[in-house]
Order: C-alpha cells, then structure tokens, then sequence
C-alpha cells in the first residue's frame, strides 16, 4: 500500500504503522473463525451469516463494555496480551447470560502511539478470548490520537452480538420462590473495581512485583488474571438442565448485579459461609479497611456469575458445571419479599 502522509506523520499520526499492526495481528484474527464468518479484515464493515437452522423466531442480543482502569496495571507490568480477554469477557459473558450463543465481536483501540507489535499483542488477547467464548474477530478499529492519550498508554473497548431463538431466551421471568442459586467461581478480580483496587495499594510497577505467600504469586500477576469466559459452561448448563436466571457479576458486586434478574417481589438469600471467597480479596478488604458490605457491593468476590434453577435441578447443575471445568456451589435460595439481596 502507498498511502503515506509526511504532513500527517509530523503531527504525530503513522499511517504505516497501522498497516503494519493489521498485518501482525492476522493470525490472530484467523484463530477466530468460525462457520458464518463472510469478511476478513480490511472491509468497511464485517459481515456475518448467521445459522437459523432450527431457530423460530431468531432474537439478537448484544453487548459493548471496556476493560477500565485494569488497563494502568498492563502499563505499569507492560504485559498486554491478556486485556484482550477481559474486554471480550465482559461482552460475551453478557450476551450469553440471556441464553444467547454469541457470534461475532469487534474492538476499538485508542492510543497515543500505535505501535504495531503492541497492538498486535492486544488483539492476541481479543481473539483468544473469541476463541474461548466461541465467537469471531470480525472487525475493528485502531485509533491513533497523540496529545490525547500519553504514548505508551492505550484504551481498549469491545462489542459483541449474539443470537437466541426468542421461546429459549433467559430473561429470569421463571424464577420462582425456591429455586436455588449457584454460584460459579470468578478467576479474581476480573475487570471492575480497579480504581478501589489502585487506591487501596497505592498500586506502583514496584509493589506489584511483590510475591504474596496468600496468592501463590505476585500482586500484579494476581490482579492481572483475565476475566473467566463463562460462555460455553453457560450454554451446556442450559442444554442438559435449563436455567431460570443468571447474573453476571460485575461492577456493584452482588448487590447490584443478582437483583438484575430477579422478578419483583422476590430476593436472593445467600449463605455467607457458602461464598469462596478467594484469597485477594481478603487482601484487598484487610488493606484499604474496607467494610465487608462495601467488598460485595464493588467485587465479586470470588463468584463470577449467579445461576437460577429450580431448586430439584440444583445438584444436577452443580455437577453438569463442574464437569464442564468450572467450580460451582450452591449458594443460597429465591424466596419472596422485596427485591434485593440478603446476606446471611
């Protein structure tokens, strides 16, 4: 290609420099492909046929999220392969949770300098976590701003679409007081409550190099830990036992996010002693004095999503869960009242 503008360059912009990146991070694109996809990379638009082989009344389902301030950790460490995953966790995991097989997925980079060989790391870890959610690399879009990010800083943000047959959709309206709850086990912090995390260890490249004896590794390689993908544990769950809600447990913790599902009149109790919690949190609650009603209102705490079931399934699920590699226990039950959660 012989579009090259030395204007241009001198305000900052490499116009090459994209091209190069699009050419380091082809295969990882190509990991990603799966039957439907029609368009590489390059189009002004990625272009997808979908299967509706079987499917009634096909509904789609999106969702577009960002990685947040995570991203200052992958500054600080210069690891940059991994964000990617979070960014597509934090889509899929939100389209499947209505029952929704997601299909494609596009991201947008903004940056002060694109530097290929960085950019072509990030998208490694977007179409890793394609790979994992079991969706395509379709598109995207790398923007280079100088004067409006810093040059070696970046942001990343992501959108997925996914599809349901409109009678199989998971919208919760099936809850029923006594159907249990399960909770399926996060990896860590996954990617919300980043900037209490940053302020609680006055986070630095130093102290995240240190080892803690509690985690079985270094601060930073802790916190850094992608996202879990949850999306084909998510969908088998619903194939071998059917499931009447599910909670993607992001940014407010329980509190906010497993009322998400739930119809009016009704709440979740949860067993305290039933919640694994993992080992970084109570590091994070011991060293910023963190009120425990504060943690499960920012972070999941170990659990990554709530299921609904009814409450004769709940064993089986548990088990369909495991099998599946996942960690599940059940934590608590729907009962009638306010909607809300209860913690006891």
């Amino acid at each position: 290609m012989n579009s090259v503008s030395e204007s241009y360059a001198a305000a900052g912009v490499d116009v090459t420099a994209g091209y190069k990146a699009v050419e380091l991070m082809k295969k990882h694109v190509a990991r990603t492909a799966i039957p439907g996809v029609v368009s590489g990379l390059g189009g002004f638009g990625g272009m997808f046929e979908p299967d509706l082989t079987g499917i009634k009344r096909p509904v789609l389902v999106s969702g577009t999220d960002g990685v947040g301030t995570k991203l200052k950790l992958a500054f600080l460490m210069d690891i940059h392969n991994t964000i990617g995953i979070d960014c597509v966790a934090m889509c899929a995991n939100d389209v499947a949770c209505s029952g929704a097989q997601p299909l494609f997925f596009l991201d947008y980079i903004a940056c002060g300098k694109n530097i290929p060989e960085k950019i072509a790391s990030i998208v490694a870890g977007v179409a890793e976590g394609c790979v994992q959610a079991g969706c395509a690399l379709i598109g995207g879009e790398t923007a280079e701003m100088p004067g409006f990010y810093p040059e070696d800083e970046y942001d990343l943000a992501g959108f997925c679409v996914g599809m349901a047959d409109r009678e199989n959709i998971v919208d919760g309206s099936q809850i029923t007081p006594g159907d249990a709850l399960i909770g399926v086990a996060s990896s860590g912090v996954h990617s919300n409550g980043f900037s209490l995390v940053r302020k609680v260890f006055s986070i630095t490249e130093k102290n995240l190099q240190i080892y803690c004896d509690e985690l079985g590794c270094t601060l930073g390689e802790a916190l850094l830990t992608p996202t879990r993908i949850y999306v084909k544990p998510i969908l088998e769950l619903i194939r071998r036992t059917g499931i009447h809600g599910i909670s993607h447990i992001t940014g407010g913790g329980y509190y906010e996010n497993i009322p998400r599902m739930l119809p009016d009149g009704l709440k979740a109790v949860i067993n305290r002693k039933s919640i694994p919690v993992l080992p970084i949190f109570k590091l994070i609650e011991a060293a910023g004095n963190i009120p425990e009603r504060d943690m499960f209102n920012t972070f999941n705490m170990g659990t990554g999503l709530c299921i609904a079931v009814a409450a004769e399934k709940a064993d089986e699920a548990v088990r369909a869960l495991n099998e599946t590699g996942e960690n599940a226990v059940i934590l608590g039950q729907v009962v009638s009242g306010e909607k809300g959660v209860e913690i006891c």
